[in-house]
């Protein structure tokens, strides 16, 4: 006997975000929290019950796997980071305003895989899109940060998207990053550093630059 998929799809969503079986059922529950409202959903303001983990994990590459798979389709990749939330307990969620349920992020929740640059010295601003299409300009709401890798020597930018939630800036466009730092004093210490709508940040001191470019 032949089911009926749409009451399938329905068994499916019922069952919640842990419970479902494949990325087609979580897609299903996470569109109805996404059509909660014009523009991301409000996931700041939901404070559902923890319901569990999920075999979910986004990769250092951008990559989300839900189940041990790569999930191929972008368009639900970008349907899923929208009801993303990073937690004081320092742990990322998928939110829904009747479910919170975990999922593992190796590195930064998102990749910023091109920058644009307007303007130089004081005026300049820098704008990033991130792997899922969040366009961002770095600055007060949206600070950079650059952290040390000991395993490499070098160093791995970090763009504020929203909330909690950060893009690490991809290699490449680090490359181009740095092409528009410059030497800033900043509270008495000789730095390299990249400016963005009225703000300055450090990238690292400027007598380690020299080093590395000896």
């Amino acid at each position: 006997m032949t089911g009926d998929p749409d009451h399938s799809r329905e068994a499916t969503t019922d069952l919640g975000l842990t419970r479902a079986g494949d990325a087609a059922g979580l897609e299903a529950l996470i569109s109805r929290a996404a059509r909660a409202g014009k523009g991301l959903p409000p996931v700041e303001r939901w404070n559902p019950d923890f319901c569990g983990d999920l075999d979910m994990e986004i990769r250092p590459d951008g990559t989300w796997f839900y189940l041990g798979t790569p999930i191929g389709r972008m368009p639900l990749v970008q349907l899923f980071s929208t009801v993303l939330r990073k937690d004081e307990d320092g742990k990322t969620y998928l939110v829904t305003p009747v479910e919170r349920v975990g999922i593992r992020v190796v590195d930064a929740h998102f990749v910023a895989v091109e920058m644009n640059v307007m303007g130089s010295g004081t005026e300049q601003v820098l704008t990033f899109r991130t792997n899922v299409g969040d366009v961002v300009e770095a600055g007060p709401q949206h600070p950079l940060r650059f952290v040390d890798e000991p395993e490499t020597g070098g160093l791995k930018p970090y763009l504020l998207v929203r909330g909690r939630l950060e893009a690490l800036v991809a290699r490449a466009v680090m490359y181009e990053l740095v092409e528009h730092g410059e030497r800033i004093d900043i509270s008495g210490n000789d730095m390299f550093a990249v400016r963005s709508n009225g703000e300055v940040y450090p990238v690292m001191p400027w007598d380690r630059l020299e080093r590395l470019s000896a």
